[in-house]
C-alpha cells in the first residue's frame, strides 16, 4: 500500500489542537535532549523544507531539502508485529464493539494499548529509540533535523488517519478492519447457531417476564463497579461543541451519571426488597 501525505507544511500555529494520539507521538520527538536541533526541524517542518512524505507499506519515505542543491532521503518504520502477536490483538479488539466503531469514525480509543497488552507489545512507541530512521545526509546523530522535520509532519498524518499507526505495525487500515469483521461474524454467527439449534424462538408476548424460581445462594446482587457503566463503555459522547456554553457537555454527562447512579440505586433498593420477602 502507498500513501501519500498531500500537506508537507505546518502552519505558524503547529498542529493546533491535537487529538490525544497525535500528543503521544509528538511527545516522543519533543522529549529529544538536543533542543536546538528540534527547533531547526521545526523551521524546516513550517517551512515546506520536507518536500515529500510517503507511506509505502511498513515504512515512510520522505524527501527533505536541506542545505545541498539534493534533497536529502528520510525512511521511518517501527517494528512489525508479527501473525502471532496480531492474532492476539485482533481477538482483543473483537471483543468491544465500541473500538470498532472508534477506530471507523477515525478516533483512536484512548484505551487501545489494552488491546495490544495481549500480546505483550505496544502500538505507540515506548521512547524515539524504538522509532527505527536513516537519512542520507552526513550528520551523524539520530534524529537529525531532516528526521525530526518529518515526525512533525507524521504527526499531523496521524490527526488524519489514526490507521497509519496501525499499517507501520504490520496492518493496513483495510486488512484490521476486514480481519475484525471476519472475528466479529463468526463469534456472533456461532451464538445464532447454537441459540437457534437449542433454543424455540422466543414470544414477544413474555420478553420481560420470568417465572422459575431463582435460587438464593446462586444469585449475589452487587452495585456495578466504577467504570462499568453503559455511560463508561460507550466512551466520549459526539456531541456539538456550543461556544456560548463551553462547559454544557460536561455538564451534560454528568447529569446523565447522575441519573444513572439513581436509577441504579433504586433498582438495587427494589431488588434487595424482593429478595427479603418469605
Amino acid at each position: 500500500m502507498t500513501a501519500s501525505n498531500p500537506s508537507t507544511t505546518l502552519g505558524k500555529e503547529g498542529l493546533g489542537q491535537q487529538p490525544w494520539w497525535v500528543a503521544e507521538w509528538m511527545e516522543l520527538i519533543n522529549s529529544y535532549r538536543y533542543k536546538k536541533r528540534l527547533e531547526r526541524a521545526w523551521i524546516y517542518a513550517r517551512e515546506g523544507n520536507v518536500l515529500s512524505i510517503r507511506f509505502e507499506g511498513r515504512r515512510v519515505q520522505a524527501r527533505v531539502q536541506g542545505t545541498e542543491a539534493e534533497p536529502y532521503k528520510v525512511k521511518l518504520w517501527l517494528d512489525v508485529l508479527n501473525d502471532e502477536d496480531w492474532d492476539f490483538v485482533l481477538e482483543a479488539l473483537s471483543q468491544k464493539a465500541r473500538w470498532t466503531c472508534q477506530l471507523l469514525a477515525g478516533v483512536m480509543p484512548d484505551d487501545i494499548e489494552r488491546a495490544f497488552a495481549a500480546s505483550g507489545k505496544r502500538l505507540f512507541p515506548f521512547k524515539l529509540q524504538e522509532v527505527r530512521s536513516e537519512c542520507s545526509c552526513p550528520d551523524k546523530a539520530n534524529p537529525c533535523k531532516h528526521i525530526s522535520a518529518v515526525y512533525y509532519l507524521m504527526g499531523d498524518r496521524f490527526s488524519e488517519d489514526p490507521f497509519v499507526l496501525f499499517q507501520l505495525r504490520g496492518r493496513s487500515r483495510k486488512q484490521l478492519l476486514k480481519e475484525l469483521a471476519e472475528r466479529r461474524r463468526q463469534q456472533h454467527g456461532g451464538e445464532r447457531s447454537l441459540s437457534s439449534s437449542a433454543l424455540p424462538p422466543p414470544d414477544p408476548a413474555t420478553w420481560w417476564s420470568y417465572n422459575a424460581a431463582l435460587d438464593p445462594d446462586l444469585v449475589v446482587i452487587t452495585p456495578a463497579m466504577e467504570g462499568s457503566s453503559g455511560l463508561d463503555e460507550a466512551g466520549e459522547l459526539p456531541l456539538a461543541a456550543e461556544p456560548r456554553f463551553p462547559d454544557a457537555n460536561q455538564r451534560f454527562r454528568e447529569r446523565l451519571q447522575q441519573h444513572g447512579s439513581q436509577l441504579a440505586q433504586m433498582a438495587m433498593l427494589q431488588a434487595m426488597a424482593a429478595g427479603s420477602d418469605p
